[in-house]
């Protein structure tokens, strides 16, 4: 086993992972699977985290995106069941046992893993495809809270265990992510957008345009930071979520209300140049000034997504890393989603995002990450200057807060 895994190891954790961990990894899971389960006929599968390269607040409004499968997953062992009955131990949570044989909505499991096993399933008999039990176990790498998505990891992998085992992996990752979307949304209870899942399930870097929200336009490219000189570091500032639900929740709507002056749902379908030449009374109107700067930063931010874009495939690194820094600053000053309004005293990514122009002096670039308000800062770090901006996060934010991660290549899927 361990010598086919080496061969997968590079696709799936890039050129820093260390073989003997990753090894002494899958041993324990395998070794934790015929424990629980007394099985031997295992399979291996992996989903990967993910990261947010550009586009921050965007995907809401129909917007354009780049995000990008990392060397940080969630792995699984499986063996087949013969019944309807899915059974996921997840270390260092309570085992998830679901009979898929009802698929009906269950108001009590709304935000619960086990609503979404059933979305999963359901969303596989809409496509014509039966699918039965499985029992997995389960660990992970992606961080929780830091806004590399493990709930979409944990769907993606889900849903790519029915696809090989089911359908012969006959859905394509794009699938994949929409099953994980359609589970989160009508099941699970919460109204995400499809950034996390595609870009989770699909590997790689991806351009993604939502347009056309139930047919994202996927443009896949290559490029490699650490070749370029680069580390790409996640910086945790530990802030706290619990109380910003409302923040978050705030900035989607803002955006449509600007959309709605010209009887449209998105501003996506609104032209920048009318939005510039009605400003003053789009203000008069809605009486917040906010909705209008966030506005703003969505018609920009669409515009750096795009030459973002153009800059990586023609490995431009300099005048992308001046694009990564602009994005911050508008996310800073007219998304505002840096701190939260409500606790102006609670400032972690700003103060991340201080101490890190501190460090690079103008070198490499950084960003809020993900949703904003408290949780993580992205950091493109030049190999030389890596142990002291290291050093700096640490001294700020404790030991460990800084993770450097690296673009991953292979999509989910089964592994062995």
């Amino acid at each position: 086993m361990l010598n086919k895994l080496h061969e997968v190891y590079p696709f799936l954790y890039g050129k820093t992972y260390d073989e003997s961990d990753m090894d002494r990894r899958f041993s324990d899971l395998v070794n934790k699977h015929k424990e629980l389960f007394k099985r031997d006929d295992i399979m291996l599968f992996s989903a990967s985290g993910r990261t947010e390269i550009a586009g921050n607040h965007t995907d809401h409004n129909l917007g354009l995106v780049i995000g990008a499968s990392i060397n940080l997953d969630t792995i699984a062992c499986v063996s087949k069941r013969d019944d309807n009955r899915v059974i996921i131990a997840s270390e260092g949570f309570p085992v998830v046992d679901v009979d898929i044989s009802d698929l009906e909505i269950k108001e009590e499991e709304k935000n619960t893993t086990h609503a979404l096993i059933r979305g999963i399933a359901k969303a596989f008999e809409q496509r014509g495809i039966k699918v039965s039990g499985y029992q997995a176990n389960t660990t992970t790498r992606v961080l929780k809270g830091s806004g590399l998505s493990s709930s979409a990891a944990i769907e993606v992998l889900a849903a790519e265990i029915f696809n090989n085992i089911y359908a012969s992996d006959s859905l394509n990752p794009i699938e994949i992510a929409k099953i994980g979307q359609y589970a989160e949304n009508v099941y699970f209870g919460k109204p995400s957008g499809l950034l996390d899942q595609l870009s989770c399930a699909h590997g790689g870097i991806v351009g993604i345009d939502f347009k056309d929200p139930k047919n994202p336009l996927v443009t896949p490219l290559e490029f490699d930071f650490e070749e370029h000189g680069y580390a790409l570091i996640i910086t945790d500032t530990k802030g706290n979520h619990a109380d910003l639900t409302h923040e978050y929740a705030a900035v989607p709507p803002e955006m449509r209300s600007v959309a709605a002056f010209f009887n449209k749902e998105n501003l996506r379908e609104v032209d920048y140049k009318d939005f510039i030449k009605n400003f003053s009374q789009i203000r008069a109107k809605l009486n917040n000034d906010r909705a209008l700067l966030r506005a703003y930063h969505f018609f920009k931010e669409n515009e750096r997504v795009s030459l973002m874009l153009k800059e990586l495939k023609e490995e431009a690194v300099d005048t992308f890393l001046m694009l990564v820094y602009e994005s911050g600053n508008s996310s800073y000053k007219y998304l505002q989603n840096v701190y939260p309004s409500s606790h102006p005293e609670d400032q972690g990514l700003s103060l991340a995002l201080a101490m890190s122009e501190d460090v690079l002096e103008g070198e490499g670039a950084s960003r809020v990450h993900g949703g904003g308000f408290a949780g993580t800062i992205q950091a493109y770090v030049p190999h030389y200057m890596l142990d002291s901006y290291i050093d700096r996060m640490e001294s700020i934010f404790g030991k460990g807060c800084s993770v450097r991660i690296e673009i991953r290549k292979r999509p989910v899927s089964r592994i062995y």
